[in-house]
């Protein structure tokens, strides 16, 4: 006999797809947005998929091998926004770079940590697709 399900499972069911069509629709815009214009370099990894703590550091890590070979910004701004969320009581400068200039900095990253290699593979993807 086949179980039919309950109104309460049913509504239970559907937050649950809800719930997931929101973070596929955040995810495919946060994209969009990283392609359409210049973008901070954890904004990039984040729209990769990778986690804030490994897109915090794999940022750090381009961002030093952006002065190393002289690299400019595409766009630098003030903003009081910070990375964990929320907002800071001072403002912060913040470069953006493009998926260009992006492409140029992993070529001359050379990341130790397992983490960092793998954040690089999965940015590198966005940047080719």
């Amino acid at each position: 006999m086949i179980h039919s399900l309950t109104t309460r499972e049913r509504r239970t069911h559907r937050r649950t797809l809800r719930a997931e069509l929101r973070r596929r629709s955040a995810q495919h815009r946060l994209e969009a947005s990283v392609r359409r214009r210049p973008r901070s370099l954890t904004t990039i990894g984040l729209a990769a998929g990778v986690d804030r703590d490994t897109a915090s550091g794999t940022a750090n890590g381009l961002r030093s091998v952006a002065k190393r070979i002289g690299l400019a910004p595409a766009q630098t701004a003030r903003t009081r926004r910070t990375v964990a969320g929320g907002r800071a009581h001072r403002s912060h400068n913040v470069s953006r770079y493009t998926l260009g200039q992006v492409r140029i900095l992993i070529r001359a990253y050379r990341p130790r940590k397992p983490e960092y290699r793998a954040a690089v593979d999965r940015i590198a993807a966005l940047c080719t697709a």
